[in-house]
């Protein structure tokens, strides 16, 4: 008896409806997208290891998909592995082709990436990203952008969203006043798992990773500023006194926070209907590229992690030969936004099919009739099937009703006429002729 058929665990088969509402996603990304000026490049699915390693951090490293075997001898080529996420891969790009581009360069990518993650809801191996990044200016308009860009796609979703942002520079300032400064990466690591695993959790880490009883005690303060985004930068004015680099980055966050709200005529620090902008100091990202604003979005109405995130880098290409070069961009996890829309049932109901009509026939002279109806309502890009065969009605119409089609054009119920047909409302069950215009009109 032959095994039953599997797939690795952590992906997903995708049938008809699910790539209705998936292509839903990406179209409304893409059209967002496109409003910035943004435009579309792509990768391979995999890159050299030499490549991705190093660029993830300690854990993110230990998530590579190594390719064994890669059709080449193994002393002549380099080790492969398939692509983390879109970012790095991007940086290689941009290096490799910098003779090509105008600057500052802006482009989107929406494509799989993989990771040897443990399999468990809203966290896949196989998943797709949506990246939009600008590369190649240090202004914070780009940062602007994004946060504009994040609001509109979410809006259009009609999914309710808390942007989190911090600055890992404010970070390093932390860990500077703290007197840790060495420590940086151990902290980010840690602090970024808060929401997950809780503060108890993450103050025995930061214990593990080196940290002194009194600079885990002096941290948490920090982290527990309240109040307003203005009175949170007030007050890391004071402590962050004596750091250069957080005080820096104090000044960045609130020069995108005046950005923002000159562009609202009710500012981010209110509660909106859709949107919500939020310092969190407690923000990492345990990603080591990461050097100015992080971004990382969850959803308000349901409890699934992170959809969206992202940051700047400052010199991300600089590992690939073209140091100095700054950029800035965000992700959005198509996946998990499947995962939200699917939760709280805010799919478009017509996104359940794509086929308008479908023409029933009774015979071969109107499966033809019905071939030559089909052929002029798709010259008006009406969307049509006929069914294959004149066998029973009843069969035709139950094809119907599992595709969700609207309406069915039946062919010969009486008398052939060659110049209407009987269209039937699936969901009303109304009954009308009609010639080949007005089913135009209706359809």
């Amino acid at each position: 008896m032959a095994q039953k058929p599997s797939i690795p665990k952590g992906t997903r088969d995708f049938g008809q409806l699910e790539m209705a509402r998936r292509n839903y996603i990406f179209d409304t990304i893409k059209s967002v997208f496109s409003l910035y000026g943004f435009q579309q490049i792509e990768t391979p699915a995999m890159e050299n290891i030499g490549t991705l390693m190093g660029k993830y951090g300690e854990e993110g490293d230990k998530l590579l998909f190594r390719i064994q075997n890669s059709g080449e001898k193994a002393s002549l080529a380099p080790e492969k592995g398939l692509r983390y996420d879109l970012t790095v891969p991007f940086a290689r790009y941009v290096v490799q082709h910098r003779e090509e581009l105008s600057f500052p360069f802006k482009r989107f990518q929406i494509q799989p990436v993989w990771r040897a993650d443990r399999p468990q809801k809203g966290r896949y191996r196989e998943f797709y990203q949506c990246d939009v990044d600008v590369i190649g200016s240090d202004s914070l308009l780009g940062e602007l952008e994004l946060i504009q860009i994040v609001e509109e796609v979410y809006r259009r979703l009609g999914i309710r969203v808390c942007l989190h942002i911090n600055n890992r520079k404010i970070l390093a300032g932390i860990a500077e006043v703290i007197g840790a400064p060495d420590k940086i990466v151990d902290i980010t690591v840690a602090i970024d798992k808060l929401d997950k695993i809780g503060v108890e959790a993450v103050n025995n880490e930061l214990k593990e990773r080196g940290l002194s009883d009194e600079q885990v005690a002096s941290l948490q303060p920090i982290l527990n500023l309240s109040g307003t985004t203005a009175d949170k930068l007030t007050a890391l004015k004071t402590i962050l006194a004596s750091s250069e680099i957080g005080l820096k980055g104090v000044a960045e966050m609130e020069e995108i926070f005046d950005l923002v709200n000159s562009q609202l005529s009710t500012s981010f620090n209110s509660q909106l209907s859709t949107f919500n902008l939020e310092l969190d100091l407690c923000l990492a990202r345990g990603l080591n590229y990461y050097t100015g604003a992080i971004f990382e979005v969850k959803a308000l109405d349901a409890q699934i992690g992170s959809i969206t995130g992202g940051g700047r880098y400052d010199n991300l290409t600089g590992i690939f030969g073209l140091p100095g070069v700054s950029g800035v961009g965000i992700s959005f996890g198509a996946d998990r936004i499947y995962d939200v829309l699917t939760e709280l049932d805010l799919f478009p109901k017509e996104l359940q099919s794509t086929t308008q009509v479908l023409f029933a026939t009774f015979g071969q002279d109107e499966l033809r009739y019905a071939l030559r109806w089909a052929k002029e309502l798709r010259a008006n890009n009406i969307a049509v099937e006929v069914y294959p065969e004149p066998t029973k009605m009843k069969k035709q119409m139950s094809y119907a009703d599992d595709k969700k089609i609207p309406y069915v054009a039946i062919v010969g119920s009486n008398e052939m006429d060659t110049n209407t047909v009987m269209l039937k409302n699936m969901a009303s069950g109304e009954q009308q002729q009609v010639t080949l215009e007005q089913l135009c009109t209706i359809l």
